[in-house]
């Protein structure tokens, strides 16, 4: 059994999307096994237990993944992982991998391929709500995917929007209010907000909407309304209803989950897409199994481990 403490390092963000937009293929066809995440509250936060199948890659196994929102007083990440790699054969424990910044690359991926499939044009202005490892990632991997000719950054905290928007050179980026981040092509949020910080007046026709913060029962980041206005795609169904950004509306009957237009994968594979430049799309991200399984597929190949015996 090999330990990748930080395989992060050597990874191509274009090559990481790549490896989730399969993912997201294989789950658009009904070719993998991944039951919906397990939830367990803690007394400042929660974990979560992702098992998963990925037969076009050969691998299987279970990531553990934390969200404790105070961790940065005390000099933690908000969010850490361990991810399990089993041999598909004999169950055997080959790997374990610090998915700790896998887990924000493998995120912002999905993000970035969501926004390619559903971008309502080529070249894009891109808005970002919230400035922490996240949304880091969610611009660098959209970079990958879309040209952007602008970001547009805001935070509760302005320090932050304009550290984070000078942390994105060479990308032309600033600090602005929120209604001039909402008004992009392309919208990302990325807070752990538990009620909506994103009004519906404040979006504009062909907006695209990527809501990632919303990743736990009682999250949302968005006016119900919105959701209205809009053809949601989701990573999973169950997932969603569960802990997306639709789980508060459905919940309070402000949204049925019939409303739903689809899955990601369905979109990657070609049976949903965008069906006009002035309507407005949303995908609501909870984050995939698959996802995780997909990044250690080339962490593993492309980072070296230290041997550990297993008994």
């Amino acid at each position: 059994m090999r330990y990748f403490p930080d395989p992060d390092r050597n990874l191509d963000l274009g090559d990481v999307n790549r490896v989730v937009e399969a993912a997201f293929a294989d789950h658009g066809k009904g070719l993998v096994q991944m039951p919906p995440k397990v939830y367990i509250t803690l007394p400042a936060g929660d974990f979560r237990t992702m098992p998963g199948f990925l037969p076009s890659l050969g691998i299987a196994g279970v990531k553990i993944v934390n969200v404790h929102p105070d961790n940065p007083k005390v000099g933690l990440p908000t969010v850490m992982a361990l991810t399990i790699i089993l041999d598909t054969a004999t169950g055997r424990p080959t790997a374990i991998l610090n998915a700790t910044r896998l887990t924000d690359m493998r995120t912002g991926a999905a993000g970035a391929i969501a926004a390619k499939y559903l971008a309502p044009k080529k070249e894009c202005v891109l808005g970002v709500i919230g400035t922490g490892r996240q949304a880091e990632a969610q611009v660098h991997a959209t970079a990958q995917e879309l040209p952007l000719s602008g970001v547009r950054v805001w935070s509760r905290n302005p320090a932050h929007a304009e550290g984070f928007a000078a942390r994105l050179a060479p990308l032309s980026a600033e600090s602005v209010s929120i209604e001039k981040a909402c008004d992009s092509d392309i919208l990302v949020t990325t807070t752990p907000s538990r009620v909506p910080i994103v009004r519906s007046e404040w979006i504009h026709p062909g907006t695209h909407i990527n809501a990632i913060g919303a990743d736990a029962p009682g999250k949302e980041e968005l006016d119900p309304e919105i959701l209205h206005r809009a053809r949601v795609f989701v990573d999973d169904p169950a997932q969603a209803f569960h802990s997306g950004e639709i789980n508060v509306p459905i919940s309070r009957g402000l949204y049925q989950p019939w409303m739903i237009s689809g899955t990601l994968g369905e979109v990657v594979i070609g049976k949903r897409k965008r069906e006009s430049k002035d309507e407005i799309t949303v995908f609501d991200s909870t984050g995939l199994a698959i996802q995780d399984l997909a990044i250690a597929s080339i962490a593993m190949r492309q980072a070296s481990g230290m041997e550990l015996p297993f008994l």
